[in-house]
């Protein structure tokens, strides 16, 4: 059985590969302030649709490549884990808890990513990755829990869930390799998948808003190109050139970037406890990614994806 170990000096392309795979959870950690100040409010069936759909869609435009053999099915599960269950699944945790609590749960990704990969790939991870990954749900859980936290089981089994399907897609990803099609159009299948099977259930429970205002167009915009068409794009590229549980690790980035959100544009303010929290989860971040998988192998490629248009 494969050990996720690494020499101790990470090289400039792996330093390079973290840092883009960061932008991810990055750009995620700013969905709250967008959500909250730029977008309809009680609406996030719609906000799932439309951070989803509209940049599947322009990115199939674009790379013009369709799904084609497995990729088809495999595309649609991939959609369903990352996007269509998702997001619904997130949004109705985020409902009934507050955000310290699902920042918590979703901090534990890394090590749902540790037993599935263990059960999946056959990769143990090193006790440097355990440690980390436990370290770091402890400084986001000081960081963003406060005594004020109700506790509702079934947000937290919502939240569990959904946090696990993300695990589940990270993992996937990497046992199934990557197409030979452009990341873009691979990104674009999933987004599109997941984006048509929450579309019917936002039509049918919430409809559509009888205005959209130049804000919300800005909100729905940010959202859809740069915190999923582009993020996702380099996060698959992430699971392709990393091991699973160090772009698993890379999550904690999301509750960091939300509480620098929040001091900057929500005028929150941090206790000494939090500013703890806030030094061990990034300190936890930056030990996980201390050693690298050996010599990782580039994720299998497969045949020519199909283009849209026809050859002559």
């Amino acid at each position: 059985m494969a050990s996720i170990a690494a020499p101790r000096a990470a090289s400039f392309p792996h330093v390079k590969d973290l840092a883009l795979t960061a932008y991810a959870p990055a750009t995620w950690g700013t969905t709250y302030v967008v959500t909250t100040t730029m977008l309809p409010p009680d609406r996030p069936l719609l906000a799932a649709t439309l951070r989803a759909l509209p940049a599947g869609l322009i990115l199939l435009a674009v790379t013009r490549r369709l799904p084609f053999g497995s990729w088809w099915w495999k595309s649609a599960v991939l959609g369903l884990l990352n996007f269509g269950a998702f997001f619904p699944l997130l949004f109705f945790a985020a409902y009934r808890l507050p955000g310290g609590v699902a920042a918590t749960i979703g901090s534990v990704q890394p090590l749902i990513v540790a037993l599935l990969s263990l059960a999946i790939l056959r990769l143990q991870p090193t006790r440097r990755v355990l440690i980390s990954a436990l370290v770091g749900t402890g400084g986001v859980a000081l960081l963003t829990l406060t005594s004020e936290a109700r506790i509702d089981p079934l947000g937290i089994g919502v939240m569990l869930v959904a946090t696990s399907l993300m695990g589940l897609a990270v993992v996937l990803t990497k046992h199934w390799g990557r197409p030979d099609a452009p990341l873009l159009a691979v990104t674009g299948w999933q987004l599109t998948f997941g984006g048509l099977m929450i579309a019917p259930f936002t039509l049918l429970s919430e409809g559509l808003p009888s205005t959209i205002t130049a804000e919300n167009v800005v909100g729905f915009t940010y959202l859809g190109v740069i915190g999923t068409a582009i993020a996702y794009a380099f996060w698959n590229r992430g699971i392709g050139n990393l091991a699973p549980t160090s772009v698993s690790l890379l999550g904690l980035v999301n509750p960091l970037v939300a509480t620098v959100a929040g001091i900057a544009f929500l005028s929150q303010t941090l206790t000494p406890w939090q500013t703890l929290g806030l030094a061990i989860a990034l300190g936890a971040l930056v030990a996980g990614q201390a050693r690298r998988q050996a010599d990782a192998p580039s994720l299998p490629r497969q045949a020519d994806a199909p283009s849209l248009t026809r050859q002559s």
